[in-house]
């Protein structure tokens, strides 16, 4: 994998990071981490700009994570509520805890995104319940820049200074990662045979 980052970050230059971090973002076959710890590595040689590479990558962070988004705004509070009257069971959502998020990303929408974005998985999921509860586009890109940002600079600047050491990267990104996803399976598993929906709902 680490072969075919790199000559798609080596042809494609600064285009080529920021594809790849967007088809990252809309469905993530290659680790962000990974991406932009190569383009880091590319810039320590010589070959790149460092902030150039920030940029296209925050770029194209932003633009699959709009995609999202843009799902979820089209899907509309109203859909969701029908979905989880069907498959709230395996969701493990009711409509009183859909009310809940709804007044989460209203109240807390800007520091919600930006922290999440610094999650593996969770970085790429938060923005499809952000277009669903009509989380304002402007705070919304926003954040992701700023958050997508701070999480690239991290990555980029570790390649930046691990030079032609590749392997160095995926050796302790990928175990982490795999961790996240690995936690997150757990706890839905777990969730699914404990969560009980609210008899009462809400009005």
């Amino acid at each position: 994998m680490n072969d075919l980052v790199l000559s798609l970050v080596a042809r494609g230059g600064y285009w080529g990071v920021a594809l790849l971090m967007a088809l990252e973002n809309v469905f993530p076959p290659i680790p962000s981490e990974l991406i932009m710890g190569l383009a880091g590595i590319e810039a320590g040689k010589g070959n790149l700009n460092l902030w150039a590479v920030l940029l296209a990558g925050t770029v194209g962070s932003v633009a699959g994570n709009y995609v999202w988004y843009w799902v979820g705004r089209k899907v509309g509070l109203e859909r969701l509520d029908h979905f989880v009257d069907r498959w709230g069971r395996w969701l493990t959502l009711d409509r009183k805890e859909v009310e809940k998020f709804n007044r989460l990303f209203h109240r807390h929408g800007a520091s919600t995104i930006f922290f999440a974005r610094m999650v593996p998985t969770i970085r790429t999921l938060i923005s499809l319940p952000a277009g669903i509860f009509q989380m304002s586009r402007r705070k919304f890109l926003l954040w992701t820049f700023a958050g997508a940002g701070v999480w690239n600079i991290i990555f980029a600047g570790i390649g930046f200074q691990l030079g032609a050491r590749v392997e160095e990267i995926d050796a302790w990104t990928g175990p982490i990662s795999t961790g996240v996803i690995v936690i997150i399976v757990v706890f839905y598993v777990l969730r699914v045979i404990v969560w009980r929906p609210d008899e009462q709902g809400v009005d």
